[in-house]
Parts: structure tokens; C-alpha cells; sequence
């Protein structure tokens, strides 16, 4: 296919996984705002939440040092001048996907231009400020119905390969992230002893991660137990059966890339696959042992590179 086509199809089911990412952060930032707690600890929350997505430069050059709820979700949902807010992203889906109109199917391409027209509409009605949960609902309900419409209506030929993969980059990317940012965000010694006051605290923090990649339940249903930083790593690094995972992310990378390559993707297809087997076989314990910041700093590093191979194997248009 042509590599313009495979080009817009990777990058806009990217766009649509990064709204939906970013309204599940923001979502959970909210509601944890609303629980017990001092300035400060909000002030970390909300501040994490810019860091994960690398734009506490952007915003501080917005709207100065002062970090407010209000500030960072109209920066986060409506400002059209940062690049990862959700009106810039479902924008960026929706326009790649009128770019390849013809290898969409009918039902694909009006679920997108029509969460582009109700997003304008949700906005201009103030819909948001009267209920910004009800909201980031919709914005993650529209991510689950592109998915769905892509699955169930789409050939299953290269074009839904590539969309699958930058689904599912987009997705390790954002795990990763979280993962990092806010396990640095409680203490320099995660796994200390703690009061019961901070004990009262993480249980809180940690449940709002688990909800965030809505594995809160999945947690319950696997360890059964009280919510620990080790398992909720665990969980969210090595289990292939949970879906937002590094692991199960991966797979779904490699399963896809697999089915794509050519002969240009050999060196691709191995260090994906080799990234695939470190998750498939790895140990929390040895993971933690060497410093989860280093671990999923690296793992960052080689998910970008990856993009950025599978871009010139694939993506980039000839000549």
C-alpha cells in the first residue's frame, strides 16, 4: 500500500488513543482533587499530570509557574495550541482520516468526523465546565467506538495493521509514562515503611493509577489482595493479560509489524521482538532491583525508536 496511506491510518488511531490517554488522566486528576487533601498534594497531582506528557515548559510559557486545576484543564482539553490537548488530537485523527477517506469504510470514517462535530458542539455548549467527568467519558467512549468500528468493520489487510500498530505504540508510550512520573511522584523510596497516614494516602494514589488504565477491578480479580507499588508494577509492565500493559501492548505491536513487514523491517521486526521477549520473561523483582525510573526511561527510549524506524520502513513517502 502506499506508504501516504499507511502514514495517515498510524498516526490517526495514535491521535485518537493519545485523546483518550489524556482524558483518562485528567478524569482521574479531577476526581482525586475532590477528596481530602492539602494544596500541595494537589499541586503535585496536577503537576505530574503536565510532566507525563512532557508539556510543563508549553504551559508554565502559557500560563506561568502558578499550576491550577482550572488552567491545566483548558490547556489539556481545549487549547488548540498544544499539540496533545484533546481538541488538537481528535482534530489531527479526524483530519488523517479524511486524508484516506477511500480506505476507510463508511462507518470508520463518520464515527470520526462525527466525534469531531459533537466534540465542537460539547465545547461551544460549555458541556465541559458544567461536568467535566461526563465528559472525559465521552471523549474515552468515542476512543472505544473507533477501536470497535475498526475491528468489526474494517478488511483486515495492512491498512488495519497499521492502525492497530500506532494504537498500540501510543498506548506502551502512555503506560510508561504514568507508570514513571507517578511512581517517582510519592516518595524517593517507594517501598519504605510509611506511616498510616501515608498508607491511607498511597492506597488512594495507587487506586487512582490502577483507574486510570481502568485496572483497578483487574488488580482485585488478580492479586486479590491490598494494593502494593510492586504488583501495581507488576500489573501494569508484565502481565500480557491485562490491556493497557507494556507486555500486552507489545505483542500487539510485534503480531502487527509481523504481518507488514518487508524487506527493509528485518532490523525493526528484531529489536521489537527482542523488547517483546525482555517483557514476556521479565521478573518485577529484578526490575525494581535496578531502578523502575532507569527501567522505563530506557523503555521509552527504544518504544520512540521504534516509531521512528517502523516511520522510515514504512511511512515515509517515496521520494
Amino acid at each position: 500500500m502506499l506508504s501516504r496511506t499507511a502514514d495517515h491510518l498510524f498516526w490517526m488511531s495514535r491521535y485518537t488513543e493519545r485523546a483518550e490517554n489524556t482524558a483518562r488522566m485528567l478524569d482521574v486528576n479531577y476526581q482525586t482533587s475532590l477528596l481530602p487533601q492539602s494544596a500541595a498534594v494537589a499541586q503535585v497531582g496536577w503537576e505530574g499530570l503536565l510532566t507525563i506528557s512532557e508539556l510543563l515548559p508549553a504551559y508554565r510559557a502559557q500560563y506561568g509557574q502558578a499550576i491550577t486545576p482550572r488552567n491545566v484543564l483548558d490547556f489539556m482539553v481545549r487549547d488548540e495550541n498544544n499539540p496533545s490537548s484533546i481538541v488538537s488530537c481528535l482534530r489531527a485523527a479526524r483530519e488523517n482520516a479524511r486524508a484516506v477517506r477511500g480506505a476507510l469504510t463508511t462507518e470508520l470514517w463518520e464515527m470520526q468526523n462525527q466525534t469531531w462535530l459533537e466534540l465542537n458542539r460539547a465545547l461551544q455548549g460549555k458541556a465541559f465546565e458544567r461536568d467535566p467527568g461526563q465528559f472525559f467519558e465521552w471523549v474515552k467512549f468515542r476512543s472505544h467506538l473507533s477501536r470497535g468500528v475498526a475491528i468489526g468493520t474494517m478488511l483486515q489487510d495492512e491498512a488495519f495493521h497499521f492502525y492497530r500498530m500506532g494504537t498500540f505504540l501510543e498506548r506502551a508510550d502512555n503506560t510508561a509514562r504514568l507508570l514513571d512520573v507517578k511512581f517517582h511522584a510519592v516518595h524517593s523510596d517507594f517501598f519504605g515503611a510509611a506511616s498510616e497516614l501515608d498508607q491511607e494516602y498511597d492506597f488512594y494514589h495507587w487506586s487512582a493509577i490502577l483507574r486510570s488504565v481502568s485496572g483497578f477491578e483487574v488488580y482485585r480479580k488478580v492479586y486479590r489482595d491490598v494494593i502494593t507499588p510492586e504488583r501495581v508494577a507488576e500489573l501494569l509492565i508484565l502481565r500480557a493479560d491485562m490491556p493497557r500493559s507494556l507486555a500486552a501492548s507489545l505483542n500487539e505491536v510485534v503480531n502487527n509489524l509481523a504481518v507488514v513487514a518487508n524487506d527493509h523491517s528485518g532490523e525493526t521486526l528484531r529489536r521489537a521482538g527482542k523488547l517483546k521477549a525482555e517483557l514476556q520473561y521479565g521478573r518485577i523483582d529484578e526490575i525494581l532491583a535496578t531502578g523502575l525510573h532507569a527501567y522505563l526511561t530506557q523503555f521509552l527510549d527504544r518504544v520512540n525508536e521504534l516509531g521512528w524506524r517502523i516511520s522510515q520502513d514504512f511511512l515515509l513517502p517515496a521520494g
